[in-house]
């Protein structure tokens, strides 16, 4: 019964989730309230403001403002072992996922859906949430992003 609960709790969430991502508004983002630290080195040239756009109208929703997402129900963003595979952070957003995974040493077992983003955007997101919370990394591209989609779709 209690499994059955959990489920349904996820579930609920998730189609929130991907109402929450549809035809999406402009977000009113005030430049005052900052939850990102500045990027790294590795993308300080990199243009976040796109990707902290589509974070805060596709992903904030469940792995919150700060990234650190839901304890127990949706992983962190914030200093996340699982980042270091950027081929599987990639493949998750355009598969989504379902499932228990381990992040930092704790079991989640909720679902993701597939996020309706385009090459460009997943990049610009990915470079975003590399660049924040304390992570670090190299900026995306699209053509990287184009060749995990490639090769998934085979």
């Amino acid at each position: 019964m209690k499994h059955n609960i959990v489920l349904l709790s996820a579930l609920a969430l998730s189609a929130l989730f991907v109402a929450c991502g549809g035809d999406k508004p402009k977000p009113v983002i005030d430049s005052a309230v900052t939850s990102a630290a500045a990027p790294t080195e590795a993308v300080a040239d990199a243009d976040t403001d796109k990707g902290k756009e589509i974070y805060n109208n596709t992903c904030k929703a469940c792995h919150q403002e700060n990234g650190q997402g839901v304890p127990k129900t949706f992983p962190p963003l914030a200093k996340s072992d699982f980042l270091s595979d950027r081929k599987a952070v990639i493949e998750q957003i355009i598969n989504g996922k379902t499932g228990a995974m381990i992040v930092n040493g704790e079991e989640y077992n909720s679902a993701m859906p597939p996020q309706k983003l385009n090459d460009e955007e997943i990049a610009a997101v990915l470079t975003y949430v590399y660049s924040s919370w304390e992570n670090s990394g190299e900026a995306f591209t699209a053509e990287e992003v184009k060749a995990v989609r490639d090769a998934v779709k085979k």
